[in-house]
Protein backbone atom coordinates (compact mmCIF):
# COMPACT_ATOMS: atom_id res chain seq x y z
CA UNK A 1 0.00 0.00 0.00
CA UNK A 2 1.36 3.79 -0.90
CA UNK A 3 0.80 6.73 0.66
CA UNK A 4 -1.66 7.41 -0.91
CA UNK A 5 -3.85 5.23 -0.27
CA UNK A 6 -3.27 5.30 3.37
CA UNK A 7 -4.09 8.58 3.00
CA UNK A 8 -7.29 7.64 1.81
CA UNK A 9 -8.20 5.43 4.60
CA UNK A 10 -7.01 8.14 6.91
CA UNK A 11 -9.71 10.49 5.86
CA UNK A 12 -12.46 7.65 5.78
CA UNK A 13 -11.34 7.15 9.05
CA UNK A 14 -11.47 10.51 10.55
CA UNK A 15 -14.66 11.19 8.94
CA UNK A 16 -16.38 8.32 10.70
CA UNK A 17 -14.89 9.82 14.32
CA UNK A 18 -12.86 12.50 14.91
CA UNK A 19 -11.91 11.74 18.14
CA UNK A 20 -9.84 8.93 17.18
CA UNK A 21 -5.75 9.46 18.60
CA UNK A 22 -2.65 9.23 16.37
CA UNK A 23 -1.97 5.89 18.07
CA UNK A 24 -5.47 4.83 17.46
CA UNK A 25 -5.54 5.60 13.77
CA UNK A 26 -1.98 3.77 13.77
CA UNK A 27 -2.88 0.67 15.17
CA UNK A 28 -6.23 0.13 12.96
CA UNK A 29 -3.94 0.45 9.64
CA UNK A 30 -0.88 -1.44 11.17
CA UNK A 31 1.58 1.47 10.62
CA UNK A 32 3.89 2.77 12.91
CA UNK A 33 3.33 5.83 15.08
CA UNK A 34 5.79 7.92 13.13
CA UNK A 35 4.34 6.91 9.84
CA UNK A 36 0.94 7.94 11.11
CA UNK A 37 2.04 11.31 11.88
CA UNK A 38 4.04 11.81 8.84
CA UNK A 39 0.59 10.92 6.42
CA UNK A 40 -1.77 12.96 9.04
CA UNK A 41 1.09 15.89 8.72
CA UNK A 42 1.17 15.67 5.12
CA UNK A 43 -3.22 15.47 4.79
CA UNK A 44 -3.15 19.02 6.81
CA UNK A 45 -0.28 20.32 4.74
CA UNK A 46 -2.42 19.39 1.68
CA UNK A 47 -5.39 21.16 3.62
CA UNK A 48 -7.53 17.55 3.90
CA UNK A 49 -7.70 17.81 7.35
CA UNK A 50 -7.67 20.59 10.19
CA UNK A 51 -6.90 20.06 13.56
CA UNK A 52 -9.08 21.71 16.36
CA UNK A 53 -9.05 21.81 19.91
CA UNK A 54 -12.70 21.06 21.38
CA UNK A 55 -11.45 21.66 25.25
CA UNK A 56 -9.40 24.57 26.80
CA UNK A 57 -6.95 21.45 27.78
CA UNK A 58 -2.86 20.75 26.89
CA UNK A 59 -4.16 17.42 26.83
CA UNK A 60 -3.76 15.64 23.21
CA UNK A 61 -6.72 13.45 23.56
CA UNK A 62 -8.44 17.06 23.51
CA UNK A 63 -7.82 17.52 19.92
CA UNK A 64 -9.60 16.50 17.17
CA UNK A 65 -9.21 15.95 13.47
CA UNK A 66 -11.93 17.48 11.02
CA UNK A 67 -11.87 16.85 7.31
CA UNK A 68 -11.96 20.41 5.76
CA UNK A 69 -14.27 21.53 2.87
CA UNK A 70 -11.58 20.80 0.43
CA UNK A 71 -11.25 17.30 1.12
CA UNK A 72 -15.30 16.54 1.16
CA UNK A 73 -15.37 18.24 -2.28
CA UNK A 74 -12.48 16.14 -3.40
CA UNK A 75 -13.66 13.08 -2.19
CA UNK A 76 -14.90 11.72 -5.02
CA UNK A 77 -11.92 12.14 -6.82
CA UNK A 78 -9.83 10.55 -3.59
CA UNK A 79 -12.12 7.56 -3.92
CA UNK A 80 -12.04 6.87 -8.04
CA UNK A 81 -8.20 7.23 -7.71
CA UNK A 82 -8.21 5.01 -4.53
CA UNK A 83 -10.34 2.52 -6.63
CA UNK A 84 -8.39 2.74 -9.64
CA UNK A 85 -4.77 1.84 -7.93
CA UNK A 86 -6.92 -0.61 -6.19
CA UNK A 87 -8.27 -2.28 -9.09
CA UNK A 88 -4.84 -2.65 -10.82
CA UNK A 89 -3.40 -4.46 -8.57
CA UNK A 90 -6.16 -6.58 -8.39
CA UNK A 91 -5.77 -7.29 -12.08
CA UNK A 92 -1.83 -8.09 -11.54
CA UNK A 93 -2.68 -10.34 -9.16
CA UNK A 94 -5.50 -12.14 -10.76
CA UNK A 95 -2.69 -12.71 -13.89
CA UNK A 96 0.14 -13.76 -11.31
CA UNK A 97 -2.65 -16.42 -9.89
CA UNK A 98 -3.57 -17.59 -13.38
CA UNK A 99 0.45 -17.81 -14.31
CA UNK A 100 0.77 -19.80 -11.37
CA UNK A 101 -1.75 -22.08 -12.27
CA UNK A 102 -0.49 -22.83 -15.67
CA UNK A 103 2.70 -23.83 -13.76
CA UNK A 104 1.41 -26.70 -11.89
Amino acid sequence: MNDQDYEYRVLRIYEEDPNLTQREISSMLGLSLGKTNYIIKGLIDKGFLKLSNFKDSNNKKSYIYILTPKAISERAILTKNFLKRRSEEYNELKKEIRKLKLEL
